[in-house]
């Protein structure tokens, strides 16, 4: 549970929040990678048209990505990934990824548990250009991919065209080095644990009783790395769900539950209707209160 220290109330919502991240450090992998691995294998296959895309011209962007994964898994994680000959073997379940299946930005996906985002500028912006997306929190790719990021992130609040966080954003981007990759943490809370979760963030529901319940706390973990090729950015999504008994269990859940609680106070009508909360505010605040004493 170490990962909700983001929410511990040292970070403010809906800022930026992003930090240098050691580039050792660029993917996460931990005991839940092999049962992540083989839901992402299940949800790529049934939805291959809604999970993958990519324009003609990233072939060249998708292998360098490959490659740079390839050999930073050996070297960073040698007990989980092994390289042979053209394969990457994952230990820890006995699979065995071909490094020369196409396309292979879905190779490189099927290599670790993050979500696999390219993104490349042109006059307009920067774009998403390619993607393998198995776990999306309430957005759909279909309706994201060729565009910009001012309108990618045009539902949330304050982060459309002309505002200063979508500039700073677009700055952001453009000065990202080769050499300093970057991380942030984003949150959601959620009635289920389910990884694939497609659904535009509409009204939330938390149980039928009186009591909230179940609730799932969804942790994204975040980073940015520009390639040194092609230049394009890879942009990574982990996702990590517990429910909030797991939380409880945790040595500092008061203090993160009142860190919680703090956030969804905050929220403004229009943030807690894009986070899905407006139903179920009163009732989440009832059980974070539990947990905070």
């Amino acid at each position: 549970m170490s990962l909700l220290t983001p929410y511990d109330g040292s970070a403010r919502l809906f800022q930026i929040g992003i930090k240098p991240l050691d580039p050792t450090e660029w993917i996460d992998a931990d005991e839940s990678l092999v049962a992540q691995l083989a839901e992402k294998r299940r949800v790529l296959a049934q939805y291959p048209e809604k999970t993958f895309v990519a324009q003609a011209d990233t072939e060249h962007s998708q292998i360098e990505l490959l490659h740079l994964l390839a050999s930073h898994l050996p070297t960073r994680f040698p007990d989980i990934y092994r390289r042979e000959g053209e394969c990457i073997a994952i230990r820890p379940s006995g699979d065995k990824v071909d490094l020369a299946a196409r396309p292979a930005l879905l190779t490189a996906a099927h290599l670790v548990a993050e979500d696999l985002v390219l993104l490349r500028r042109d006059d307009s912006g920067w774009r998403l250009v390619a993607a393998a997306l198995a776990f999306p929190s309430s957005w759909v790719l279909a309706e994201k991919f060729g565009q910009v990021m001012h309108d990618i992130h045009a539902s949330v609040p304050g982060f459309g065209a002309g505002t200063r966080p979508s500039q700073l954003i677009e700055r952001m981007f453009d000065n990202l080095r080769v050499e300093q990759p970057l991380i942030r943490w984003n949150w959601s809370l959620y009635g289920d644990d389910r990884l694939y979760h497609p659904d535009s963030a509409g009204p939330r529901r938390f149980g039928e009783g009186d009591r909230a319940d179940p609730v799932f706390l969804r942790v994204e973990r975040q980073t940015l790395r520009r390639l040194p090729e092609s230049g394009d950015i890879v942009f990574t999504i982990r996702i990590h769900v517990d429910p909030l008994e797991r939380l409880a269990a945790h040595p500092q859940a008061p203090a993160i539950a009142t860190a919680l609680i703090e956030q969804v106070t905050a929220l403004s009508d229009e943030q807690a209707d894009y986070k899905g909360l407006t139903l179920e505010r009163p009732r989440l605040l009832a059980r974070l209160a539990e947990l905070a004493g």
